[in-house]
């Protein structure tokens, strides 16, 4: 690389628009969707897809709810035309869904590409040739006036072709290829061009794809270019200004979200960003951006899973573990800040009972994705105490008082970091059981009796059969209560050093609805260090003394 005075590479120029008024407006309707999974996406693939697997994708697409399709370039193999025709002959092809052809400029393929739109029920014939300085010079040697007579010539063979055509709709869509890099005013004139030819109708409008076939500024001179071409070009009722946005830059999704603020009617795409290089638009993204903006973007993803499961297969492709809204990590919290942000937003909604979603550091609700919430807290060593506490809810139904959520944190960091590595669910549940519900030692309730004073019906009298160290005993005590009474118990045999702090518990609503947990805090009185126990059983009042009994073995 170059070091200080880079002379390789010359920044492009900005486009002269005092006046732009694409800054100040914003996205309130979804555009017209055109997905090119089958013929960007796939002609990017390394084994490119099949006929049948096209076609498992193609109806796929139908179903998420796209309504123009490119289905690929079939005056470019035989294999091509072939998954046309089937879609065709099969009448796979429903009547308000239009399957786009990709062809360029020459007349043997536009020819072949009208044979394999035969009978269908709505087509576009998508014709382009390249436009841009760098192309006209290094790969075809021609000047302006001969890249636009192919231009128009393309456009005069489609034109008289459409009256030859069984397809009972044929409509078109003229790109001047590498938009992006070639000089408006030319750009405007080739189309002017074509859209002289066509003579499209506010009722039957041509379709004017503006591609930034390679991504080469930033997302606000794209949005330049497109509202200088939407001011300049005439009859503009007539016309649908479409996007074709590629990724080179790593700003494809803001490069078109702009572009609609400043004038498109239309955006091509694919799943996920596949497509040559580092890929085209995401038109995933796209939909879901406006969706949590409270737009209805027109496409159905709301089983994003299945969606991706159909991309990967089909493509061989896969998505990134960051990939927005469809990677396996984007809805998980590592960090313990985050965790219990996270815990806070969720309990408030719920608490509230609103349907409004504001919940931190998640833009959308999982849910509406066809995503769960069992994965949004995955606990490492970097992880806290609120995320610890959201796994133990929301997998098993313990809410563990706040107080205790330090303390059972500390446990589960020290078994992250000591093993390196996250920690599931289960392996969080293992390490509750193991630190407060097994915990018979040194002290350990063999079995106890209780009963009420004939002369204070609120003071009970226990007797209890205990080992400590491995010693039989049995103590005697008596309180306002089993707990009280097994406190006073200890403290007569001499082996209370605590106080009772607090003592709750709650049904259980995961698992069986006669269990309830129970929690007990105790703290000692000779350096005032907290310690919680914990117990599950049918039994509210058998609980809460194996909760105390819990906490009195972590406590010595």
């Amino acid at each position: 690389m170059q070091k200080h005075s880079i002379n390789k590479y010359v920044p492009y120029p900005l486009i002269d628009l005092p006046d732009r008024q694409w800054p100040s407006r914003r996205i309130d309707k979804a555009p017209i969707w055109c997905s090119v999974d089958l013929r960007d996406g796939n002609q990017a693939l390394p084994i490119p897809m099949t006929v049948e697997e096209k076609t498992e994708l193609f109806l796929h697409l139908v179903k998420i709810g796209f309504k123009e399709i490119e289905v690929g370039f079939p005056s470019a193999s035989e294999t091509e035309f072939r998954f046309l025709r089937n879609l065709i002959e099969q009448n796979l092809i429903p009547d308000d869904v239009t399957v786009q052809c990709l062809v360029q400029c020459r007349e043997h393929l536009i020819r072949r590409t009208f044979e394999a739109i035969d009978g269908a029920p709505n087509a576009i014939v998508h014709f382009y040739n390249s436009t841009n300085p760098l192309q006209r010079r290094v790969t075809f040697n021609m000047d302006k006036d001969q890249i636009k007579a192919i231009a128009i010539k393309g456009a005069e063979l489609c034109r008289d072709l459409k009256t030859e055509t069984t397809c009972r709709n044929v409509r078109f869509e003229y790109s001047p290829e590498s938009f992006s890099d070639t000089e408006l005013e030319f750009s405007l004139k080739v189309c002017e061009e074509v859209k002289a030819i066509l003579q499209p109708t506010p009722e039957n409008p041509l379709i004017l794809n503006l591609p930034a076939t390679v991504e080469l500024f930033t997302p606000n001179v794209h949005a330049d270019q497109i509202e200088w071409f939407c001011r300049n070009i005439s009859g503009r009722d007539s016309v649908l200004i479409s996007m074709h946005t590629h990724n080179d830059r790593g700003t494809g999704v803001a490069a078109t979200e702009l572009s609609l603020m400043a004038g498109a009617d239309r955006v091509e795409g694919t799943l996920f960003g596949n497509g040559e290089r580092t890929g085209n638009l995401d038109i995933v993204t796209v939909a879901l951006n406006m969706y949590t903006q409270g737009i209805d973007p027109g496409l159905d993803f709301s089983d994003l899973p299945q969606t991706r499961e159909i991309y990967e297969r089909t493509t061989r492709m896969d998505v990134h573990e960051r990939h927005p809204y469809g990677g396996d990590l984007v809805f998980t919290a590592f960090s313990g800040s985050h965790q219990d942000a996270i815990k806070k937003g969720m309990d408030a909604s719920r608490k509230a009972g609103s349907n409004r979603w504001q919940v931190p550091y998640l833009p959308i609700d999982c849910e509406d994705i066809g995503r769960t919430y069992q994965a949004i807290i995955r606990i490492n060593s970097q992880s806290g105490k609120g995320g610890v506490a959201y796994v133990l809810e929301r997998s098993f139904g313990i809410e563990m008082p706040k107080r205790m959520h330090p303390e059972f944190g500390n446990v589960v960091t020290a078994i992250a970091d000591d093993q390196s590595a996250e920690l599931n669910s289960l392996q969080i549940w293992e390490a509750f059981e193991k630190e407060y519900l097994q915990r018979k030692s040194p002290l350990e309730l063999v079995n106890y009796a209780i009963d009420h004073k004939p002369d204070d019906v609120h003071k009970v009298h226990m007797d209890a059969s205990v080992i400590l160290n491995g010693e039989a005993m049995t103590l005697c005590g008596s309180g306002n209560g089993p707990i009280a009474a097994f406190v006073n118990a200890l403290e007569e045999a001499d082996l209370k050093n605590f106080n009772l702090q607090n003592y709750s518990q709650h049904a259980i609503s995961r698992g069986s609805a006669a269990d309830a947990v129970s929690f007990v805090e105790i703290q000692r009185t000779d350096n005032q260090a907290s310690f919680w126990g914990a117990n599950i059983d049918s039994n509210v009042e058998n609980g809460g003394l194996l909760a105390l009994v819990s906490a009195y073995n972590r406590s010595r």
